[in-house]
Order: structure tokens, then C-alpha cells, then sequence
């Protein structure tokens, strides 16, 4: 069943800023997919409107076939259970310990107690943290910082993993082993979007060219209609 359809999808922002225009593509269950285009080519954009974050100014957006736009405010929060967020600057609470970052998502929702540590600790587990659940975030490397920041997006079991040029501030050997966390979540169901300036080693994965708010054809670096 596919997870995620846009449709002819454009966003424009107060100024007459065309963010979007006319993009198509659809999300199955379980594939990556990397948003590749150069600073301002509606890549921010488009994840916003995957989140439910922005709304499109024209065109359809279906998350299992629910279109996000006709979507009541109140039921945005449920639909971003679905999602979860990762970010270049990681956004995580430099007062807080790994642990308390982990647990924020868990505690919003009303997860506490031995079910929350449960999953807190398997967070970290699956990105190599274990075991520094009482260190704060200022005392880790900028990659032990982004899997921290991975480990808070996937603890409430999303079934769609979003990242913003994740890697953007990463050197190679730590861009490669954040990559490879994103394919094992991927191997085990979890769809994948992820935004970059850089393409990296993708293996099977689907790559959408944008350019000035266009979608090119990937292969042979055409606007597609």
C-alpha cells in the first residue's frame, strides 16, 4: 500500500516565493527515498508538507490516502505520530541527559513508566548509545549527537522516517555510519525521506532531483510535467 502521494503538489509563500511547483512522486511502504537539489530548491519545502507541517497552496498531498490539506487541526498531532523528525542541528535539549532527549516523544504521548524505559533503551540500543543514557548531549561527538537526535525520532515506532540534510555537518565517516542506521530502519519496513545537498551511497535507493521547485526526471535530468 503506498504510504505517502503527491499530486501536482506547489507551495508558495507570502512574497510571491514559489517553493513548489507541480511536484508528483509517490512514497511505498518501506523504500528510501533521497531529496537531492541545491540551497532553496524546495527540498525544507517538501518535507514540511510530507509532516504536515506547511500546507500545499495547490495540488494533493495523501498520506494513506488521506489527504493532509482537507485534514481538521486537531487531527494534525496523529498524523505526525506516523513521522519521525531528524534534523541537521539535531534540536536536541542540551539540559536534558541522552535518556530524558530519548524520552520527550514517549513522555508527549503519554508513554511512561517501565514501557517507556523499554523502549528508551532499544532506541539507543539500535544506534549504538547504549549504555550512555545518563550523558548529556554537550559530551558527544557531532555523530554520537545525530544518532542521539535518530534514536528520539524513531522511539515512538514510526512508519516513516524524515531527515533533513542529516548529515550536512558530518564528516564522511560519520555521514556513512548515519546512513547506514537509516538503511537498517529502511530494511525492517520503516519508509525513508531524507533531503541532501550530497548523494551519498544509496544502493537501491530512489533519488528525486529538485531544482528551483521543479521535479527533474532523475536519469536524464529533465523537468518533469
Amino acid at each position: 500500500m503506498e504510504m505517502i502521494r503527491f499530486d501536482q503538489v506547489s507551495k508558495r509563500y507570502p512574497g510571491s516565493h514559489e517553493a513548489l511547483k507541480g511536484v508528483s512522486f509517490e512514497l511505498q511502504q518501506g523504500e528510501m527515498v533521497f531529496v537531492l537539489g541545491h540551497s532553496g530548491a524546495g527540498k525544507s519545502t517538501l518535507l514540511k508538507l510530507i509532516a504536515g507541517i506547511e500546507r500545499p497552496t495547490s495540488g494533493t498531498v495523501l498520506i494513506n490516502n488521506q489527504n493532509v490539506s482537507k485534514l481538521r487541526p486537531a487531527a494534525l498531532p496523529y498524523l505526525r505520530r506516523k513521522f519521525g523528525l531528524v534534523f541537521q542541528d539535531h534540536k536536541l535539549l542540551y539540559d536534558r541527559n541522552c535518556f530524558e532527549n530519548v524520552a520527550l516523544p514517549l513522555y508527549i504521548n503519554g508513554v511512561t513508566g517501565s514501557e517507556a524505559g523499554k523502549r528508551i533503551r532499544a532506541a539507543l540500543d539500535k544506534v549504538g548509545l547504549l549504555g550512555k543514557e545518563k550523558a548529556m548531549p554537550i559530551t558527544l561527538s557531532g555523530g554520537e549527537q545525530q544518532r542521539l537526535a535518530i534514536a528520539r525520532a524513531v522511539v515512538s515506532r514510526p512508519s516513516v522516517l524524515i531527515a533533513d540534510e542529516p548529515t550536512g555537518n558530518l564528516d564522511e565517516n560519520y555521514a556513512t555510519e548515519i546512513m547506514g542506521i537509516f538503511d537498517a530502519f529502511r530494511q525492517v519496513g520503516v519508509s525513508v525521506i531524507i533531503a541532501t545537498h550530497n548523494l551519498h551511497d544509496t544502493g537501491d535507493a530512489r533519488v528525486l532531483r529538485l531544482n528551483q521547485g521543479q521535479l527533474l526526471n532523475a536519469e536524464e535530468g529533465t523537468l518533469i510535467s
